[in-house]
């Protein structure tokens, strides 16, 4: 079942993803309201919803145009979703204001309260938070309602599971649950009614799944993510108030996208395209000029925007891995091109020189580990070699001697990338071993997939060394298995992975 569900994941974007289980969520919502089983009818709910899509498309399209930046009709899509789940639908004309004025502060602050043109907050969050300090009574978070949450759970945990963010979800509820129980007990309630009343009638499950997983402002590493997610926690469940100021849902996670913003990156790159080298069959580096310095980690991920007429229904943003090394001045993308390519690949392969793309949301834990002396084995399948070029580049180019053995798997040797520079990787201790699927007859190097008579014959010490795996998802999780069943510990195997392509 699960091996479905990935396979449906892998097929659509995370974008796409969050945009259509919205969309879904939203058209049950009107069928409640048409059912009665809900406190608001469907004519309320159709209106409100096209009121607040309206404002923020008009919003976000005027916003974009002053400032030259590109435009995304499925953010701002989405973010209207949001607040059509947490504002009341209007029930008096006045309250149509109420809707404008939130879709016009939500698309604003992405603008406004931005530093170096990355956004502080979630739009819809703070755009709540400041129609709560106005005194407006629509922030209701609607949503939190028995009759929604069965859907609204199966929405929200397809797409934890699809940016693999299971690490700030758990945190977020186990910390809520924390809090609530130890409330619960000082106040002598009664725990099973306590936590059965928060499920279903406070958005927990919404806010966990849905808001508190943008990327955005979720910051880049799972250790961050944790303390992230706890502390969003903790002024979720923690009643408070400073003046005009109380606690709330939507605070809460203002307050903890300031955290996000301090320890995250805060860069967004604007990279001008100079060149495109063809690597192998299919796949190319495109080499770009970014306007300032970057800071990274090499094997980290970027998300890249490329605007483009006529964008297929896989949107123009994508997450890559960052192919260069943090020691180069130029940024590298290196892909591979399937048949037929998405829009975005399609544009991105015509790219003329000069062309400029927009790159940021920084992330990724495929890092080198600070221990200099641990044993590594690399493998990679296709165009996942990326995060192993940035490394090996970073290593030659800081001179640091690592004990690294890479397995390159492809199907012919016309697939094989960077040979020359795994070729220079002897003199800092990296072994490359080739293996082909489908080799020729004059083919010198291994044949075959890799099992575990392989390692033993490539690596003595197979058994005390880290595994670093990359490259198609279904190649990743069958070596993962390999080495479980071999013996390799599951924090000695770690996994590349991104939201999404």
């Amino acid at each position: 079942m699960l091996h479905l569900i990935d396979s449906f994941l892998n097929r659509i974007t995370m974008y796409r993803l969050v945009l259509y289980g919205l969309l879904i969520l939203a058209a049950y919502t009107v069928f409640m309201g048409l059912s009665g089983f809900i406190s608001f009818t469907a004519t309320q709910l159709l209106f409100s919803g096209t009121i607040l899509f309206i404002t923020c498309y008009v919003t976000n399209y005027l916003l974009a145009k002053t400032v030259t930046a590109p435009t995304n009709v499925e953010s701002s899509t989405i973010t209207s979703l949001i607040l059509f789940f947490i504002l009341s639908p209007f029930s008096e004309t006045h309250q149509i204001a109420t809707l404008v004025l939130a879709g016009v502060i939500a698309m604003t602050s992405k603008y406004l309260l931005a530093i170096h043109k990355k956004h502080l907050f979630n739009p819809a969050a703070i755009a709540a938070v400041i129609l709560g300090i106005m005194g407006s009574p629509q922030v209701s978070w609607w949503i939190a309602s028995s009759v929604l949450i069965p859907l609204t759970l199966i929405v929200g945990l397809l797409i934890v599971r699809k940016i693999r963010r299971f690490t700030l979800f758990f945190s977020f509820i186990i910390t809520s649950f924390l809090v609530l129980t130890i409330s619960g007990i000082a106040e002598t309630r009664n725990l099973i009614d306590l936590w059965i009343e928060t499920i279903i009638s406070w958005p927990i499950i919404f806010l966990a799944t849905i808001m508190l997983t943008e990327p955005a402002t979720t910051p880049p590493t799972k250790k961050l993510q944790m303390i992230y997610g706890s502390l969003v926690g903790v002024f979720f469940n923690i009643p408070f108030h400073f003046g005009p100021i109380f606690s709330t849902p939507e605070l809460a996670l203002a307050l903890g996208n300031i955290f996000s913003y301090i320890v995250s990156p805060k860069q967004k790159l604007f990279l001008t395209f100079k060149e495109k080298v063809q690597l192998a069959n299919q796949t190319y580096e495109f080499v770009f000029q970014p306007n300032q310095k970057p800071t990274y980690h090499a094997g980290q991920y970027l998300e890249w925007t490329l605007p483009h007429a006529h964008a297929d229904s896989r949107g123009n943003r994508r997450y890559f891995t960052v192919a260069s090394a943090p020691t180069e001045q130029e940024i590298r993308l290196g892909v591979r091109f399937n048949t037929p390519p998405s829009s975005f690949k399609k544009d991105l392969l015509d790219l003329p020189k000069g062309k400029q793309l927009v790159a940021g949301q920084l992330g990724g834990d495929f890092t080198l580990p600070q221990d200099a002396t641990e044993k590594l084995v690399f493998i990679a399948g296709g165009i996942g070699i990326t995060p192993f070029r940035s490394m090996t580049k970073y290593l030659l180019d800081t001179k640091e001697k690592r004990d690294i053995v890479l397995l390159y798997a492809n199907k012919t040797e016309e697939e094989i990338a960077y040979k020359e520079l795994f070729g220079e990787a002897l003199r800092i201790g990296m072994k490359t071993v080739y293996i082909l699927s489908d080799a020729q007859a004059d083919w010198q190097g291994k044949t075959g997939h890799i099992d575990e008579k392989m390692l033993q014959e490539e690596i003595v010490d197979y058994k005390e060394r880290t595994y670093y795996l990359s490259g198609p998802i279904a190649m990743v999780d069958a070596y993962k298995r390999l080495l479980k069943q071999i013996g390799i510990a599951t924090n000695k195997i770690v996994t590349d992975y991104f939201p999404g392509f």
